[in-house]
Formats: structure tokens, C-alpha cells, sequence
């Protein structure tokens, strides 16, 4: 039986979460927590999930900072992100604070039942946010890949990409202007295959340009 816990501060959605959880073959809810530090205090006193149900945006102790305080201090729990944001720069975070997958609060239940499953029996969900060569990269970790050559001024770019800045907040730091900025982002996007910047960055910690 896969134990699951979820971490949301709207009570009426996790409700509803852990009643389609609980009818779900194979799982059980061990608890919920409004936020972050409810949910320490709440793993004192209940076992373990191997599984954790995360929002980001909640009062006291949000997502990223829940996801910081499980990768070091309890890294055997798989985080799944549940959220309404869907910007690059959540996805990257959370996928350097460990996230094994990523999904929308309007996704449909059966989408919910598919990301428990592939957490639990693979490791990892991928979907449109987190996916293609993403699923290649995160499959081969620890392997260093045989890809294209990447010169210096590539490897800044993807060092910086891994931030939280702006590709403007790059340009700048790189002392380039956001065109080039531009143009340096759809030549690594073609040389490594990728169509987004969660695909950068997964190259990055991949290859040990940044580490998570």
C-alpha cells in the first residue's frame, strides 16, 4: 500500500483529493496539512508517506520551502507539486528542491491516479509541462551524456538558466544585450532538443553544469 500525505491550505481541495486518492486502488492518505510546518509537526506523529501531495502557495511555510525541508531532512519522500502556477520558473524550482513530478490543480482526477502511479512504480512523472527529452535526461542520471559540444559562453547561459533571473536579469550578467540573449536561448533550445527552459536546466544538472 502506497502512503500518501497532502500539504494544501484550501481544505475543500484536499478534501476532494484524498477522497479521490482514497478510492484509488493501492493507496492510502496517512494525513493532510494546511502548510508546510503543520505538516512537520504531522510526520512526527504519523507514519511516513512515500508520497507527498505539494501546493506552493500556502501561508506560514509554502511549497518551495517544504520541498528545501524534505530534501534535507527526509530525501526518501517523493514530492508530486500540485499547483495553479505554471511558469518555468516554479517548475525549475521545484525540480531542484526535488520535485519527481508537476501537475496543474484543474487536471482531471484520472491525471492525478497517473502521476501516483508513475511516482510510485517509476519515480518520476513527466507531462506537458515536464516532458520529451526531460523523461531521456532524468532517466540517465548519474551517466554523463555523450551530447553536443558546449562552449563557455553556452555554459554561463545554462548556468544562469538555472536561476530565478529573468532572461533580461541574464542578458545583463552576462553583459549581452536580450536580443543575443534571444538568439543564444533558440540555438541551445535546437542543439539540445528542447523546447523550453525546464529543458535547459535539466540538461544543466544533468551534465553537472549545476547541481540541484
Amino acid at each position: 500500500m502506497t502512503k500518501v500525505a497532502l500539504v494544501d491550505d484550501h481544505a475543500l481541495l484536499r478534501n476532494g483529493l484524498a477522497s479521490v486518492i482514497s478510492n484509488s486502488d493501492g493507496y492510502q492518505v496517512v494525513f493532510e496539512a494546511d502548510n508546510g510546518k503543520h505538516f512537520i509537526e504531522l510526520l512526527k506523529k504519523n507514519p511516513k508517506p512515500d508520497i507527498l501531495l505539494l501546493d506552493i502557495t500556502m501561508p506560514e511555510m509554502d511549497g518551495f520551502e517544504t520541498a528545501q525541508w524534505i530534501k534535507a531532512n527526509a530525501p526518501d519522500i517523493k514530492i508530486l507539486v500540485l499547483s495553479m502556477m505554471d511558469d518555468d520558473k516554479s517548475i525549475i524550482r521545484m525540480l531542484k528542491y526535488g520535485a519527481r513530478g508537476y501537475i496543474l490543480k484543474d487536471s482531471k482526477p484520472e491525471v492525478l491516479r497517473t502521476a501516483l502511479r508513475d511516482i510510485s512504480e517509476r519515480g518520476f512523472f513527466f507531462n506537458e509541462l515536464v516532458n520529451g527529452r526531460l523523461v531521456h535526461l532524468a532517466s540517465q542520471t548519474g551517466e554523463k551524456n555523450n551530447g553536443p559540444e558546449i562552449s563557455e559562453k553556452e555554459t554561463e547561459f545554462l548556468k544562469l538558466c538555472c536561476t530565478e533571473k529573468s532572461y533580461k536579469e541574464i542578458a545583463d550578467t552576462m553583459g549581452i544585450t536580450p536580443r543575443a540573449v534571444e538568439a543564444l536561448r533558440s540555438n541551445m533550445f535546437e542543439k539540445l532538443q528542447t523546447l523550453s527552459r525546464v529543458g535547459l536546466v535539466m540538461y544543466a544538472i544533468r551534465n553537472g553544469i549545476a547541481k540541484i
